[in-house]
């Protein structure tokens, strides 16, 4: 089996979180050496002027990033996806966001019953969305909030401006099963 494109897969799954050298080798089933010999040649192929990413280590976690020297096109495809309207989603995820901030990827997983990755990926280059820091939870996941261009984007002064929500009281002691229909 190639591990070095199963590294590859495993870096697009885990995506801008990274993954950590003790999970690839437990997850890889190798020594600590056999990782770094890995990581070091796949780090040599994507450094090739062919290749658009390449491997960063970010204390114990690696993860795949954009090379710098291409940033002018990734700013201009942000730029022209920034003027087109936004997805339900990306709206969706945006409010939970704006409304409940600081909050992790996965409490927004949580509150829309589907993976966020991708859309959050998107509003953060969109600059809608950034980390404002880490939280205090297990493995410290990255907390965020809405931007200053968000607001302007959304005409808003402050997040006081936004619409209040009316929060519902939970049904207590409803039996599911019964029906206000009767049989007769």
């Amino acid at each position: 089996m190639n591990l070095i494109a199963v590294l590859e897969g495993l870096l697009f799954v885990v995506g801008d979180e990274g993954i950590s050298i003790e999970k690839l080798i437990r997850v890889l089933g190798i020594s600590e050496e056999e990782l770094q010999k890995i990581v070091d040649e796949y780090s040599k192929e994507l450094n090739s002027n062919n290749r658009g990413l390449k491997l960063e280590k970010f204390n114990d976690n690696y993860k795949l990033v954009t090379k710098k020297e291409h940033a002018k096109y990734y700013k201009m495809l942000v730029d022209e996806e920034i003027s087109d309207t936004l997805s339900p989603a990306a709206l969706e995820t945006l409010a939970i966001i704006a409304y409940n901030q600081p909050i992790t990827r996965i409490m927004v997983d949580e509150i829309r019953g589907v993976s966020s990755v991708y859309v959050m990926r998107k509003l953060i280059l969109k600059n809608l969305i950034k980390e404002v820091g880490k939280s205090e939870m297990p493995g410290r996941p990255i907390l965020y909030g809405v931007t200053d261009q968000f607001l302007d984007y959304f005409g808003l002064k402050s997040l006081d401006d936004l619409p209040k929500i009316e929060k519902e009281e939970p049904v207590q002691n409803q039996d599911l099963f019964a029906s206000k229909y009767k049989e007769e």
